[in-house]
Order: structure tokens, then C-alpha cells, then sequence
């Protein structure tokens, strides 16, 4: 029997303040790890949170002079764990930032970055509203990374509504998704289970959702009720909430290829002549 992939997902209400929220989240981490979990992933924006631009500008920096990405290598290297860091406001420039996520080996050294491709530029309802792409510079490139016989692809929250992307990196090989993220309260209820399930079923891949929950410090609410999904479409587990926690399973990789081979539908591109 193949060996199983320990997982953990931490789920997280990150606030205003940079050093608390790493403090935070380093400490939910390291209990995960000292569980015995080997893949560990954090939701979008876990160092920061913040709708002052004027006070987000000022508090996040480049990449090489992040001191939350040094503390989060220490601590996978410390632990011998894969880190998935969901995404970190990364600066670019005066005006924009990346919103990336990092994947950090056992050795402590990032062996994937990925920026965020599609932004969250949305009008939810007549009072809440979003542009994402005002502060944040767009990504172009999909990405997979191996973690031992485990292939992650990568993608961060707003990108679970275009499947297209999914499909590529599943038939790039990849047999885990995740989505990180900080889904709003209303599109959380209403779209959230039902597109990771969705995307799930159309790649026959596992997928990881850790996620941002609750009312923040700057008002922002989020949806929480971080999923581990499988190939299948079935709910491994979930946190039913959102309040900070943990939420751990073990990942049969071996459901990847009986899914796919059930239904084998995730290599046949079939082409639709229309009027």
C-alpha cells in the first residue's frame, strides 16, 4: 500500500499587524508539524490583512526584505516540513504588490512561487465592492511543484472560478490543488463548497482549501470553513466555522489515478463546433 501524505490546514484570521499574525500562524504551524503533518499550507494573506492602502503600502515589503518569509523558512526547516504560505503581499512597487504564494521545502529554502492570476474585481452586492487589481499586479504563469511522489498546483483564491486553469495543471500531472484563501462571508456561503467540490470531480485530484474566517480588524469578513476534498468530490474533513484552528487527513494519492480512470475524462479535448 502506498504510503500516505499527513496534511494539515491552518486557518487563520489575520489582522492588521504583521509580526502578530506571523507569531500567530508560526505557532499553529509548528503544532500541526509536531502532529506529524509533512504538507502543512496557510490561507491567502497570512502575514497580512489590511483595507488601508495607505497603512498596507507602508507595512509590506519586497521579497528579499520580507522578515516573515525568513521566519516561516527557519521554521520549515526547523520541522523538516513542506510550508505552503497561501499568499504574502509582496512589493513591486509604490503602487502595486504581487499576491503570492510560497512553497518552502524541508531544507528551508522556497522551491515555488506563484502569483496570483486572476484578481478580485467584483461587485457583490450594491454595498460591497472590490478591485483587487488597483493594489495588486496580476500573475501570468501556472505552476506545479513536486513534493515527493505529490505534484501541487498551485492557485490562490479568486482563481477557483475559472476551471480552465485547474484542467491545465491537473493534466500538467498535478494530483493536489490548493486554494488558499479569504472568501468573502457572502460569496463563501453561497459558492465555496461547490466550486472545490466542482474542481475536485473535473481533475479527479485532491484539493486543499485552507482559508481565511471571521470579521477581521479592518471590518473584513470572511467565509473560514477551510476543505479537504478528494478526488472523488467527497468532504475528507472541514472546519464547520470560522474560528482559527487546524484541520489534518491523510491523502491516499493512489484515489487520484482510480478517479481518473473511473472517468476518464481529464485528457480528452474535445473540440465544439457552434453557430
Amino acid at each position: 500500500m502506498a504510503a500516505k501524505l499527513k496534511t494539515a490546514l491552518v486557518q487563520m484570521r489575520t489582522g492588521t499587524s504583521s509580526a502578530r499574525n506571523v507569531k500567530d500562524a508560526c505557532t499553529m504551524i509548528a503544532h500541526a508539524a509536531d502532529q506529524g503533518a509533512t504538507l502543512i499550507c496557510t490561507p491567502e494573506n497570512t502575514h497580512l490583512m489590511n483595507t488601508d492602502r495607505e497603512a498596507y503600502a507602508q507595512d509590506i515589503r519586497a521579497e528579499a526584505d520580507e522578515p516573515a518569509l525568513d521566519a516561516f523558512c527557519d521554521l520549515a526547516r526547523n520541522h523538516r516540513i513542506h510550508l505552503l504560505i497561501g499568499s504574502m503581499a509582496i512589493k513591486l512597487s509604490d503602487t502595486h504588490a504581487a499576491n503570492r504564494s510560497f512553497l518552502i521545502g524541508p531544507s528551508g529554502d522556497i522551491t515555488a512561487r506563484y502569483d496570483k492570476i486572476h484578481l478580485f474585481d467584483v461587485n457583490i452586492n450594491a454595498s460591497e465592492h472590490w478591485r483587487e487589481s488597483d493594489h495588486i499586479q496580476a500573475g501570468h504563469k501556472a505552476v506545479t511543484a513536486d513534493i515527493g511522489n505529490a505534484k501541487l498546483g498551485l492557485s490562490i483564491c479568486y482563481d477557483l472560478r475559472f476551471a480552465a486553469l485547474y484542467r491545465a495543471l491537473a493534466q500538467s500531472g498535478a494530483n493536489i490543488l490548493t486554494v488558499p484563501a479569504a472568501f468573502t462571508r457572502v460569496t463563501g456561503k453561497a459558492h465555496w463548497e461547490v466550486l472545490l467540490r466542482a474542481r475536485a470531480i473535473e481533475c479527479g485530484a485532491y484539493v486543499l482549501a485552507p482559508a481565511q474566517g471571521g470579521v477581521h480588524e479592518d471590518g473584513r469578513r470572511t467565509w473560514g470553513h477551510s476543505m479537504i476534498i478528494d478526488p472523488w468530490g467527497g468532504i475528507v474533513t472541514t472546519l464547520d466555522h470560522d474560528e482559527p484552528g487546524i484541520l489534518m487527513a491523510d491523502l491516499d494519492l493512489q484515489k487520484c489515478d482510480t478517479a481518473r480512470s473511473r472517468i476518464p475524462a481529464l485528457f480528452l479535448n474535445a473540440k465544439y463546433d457552434l453557430p
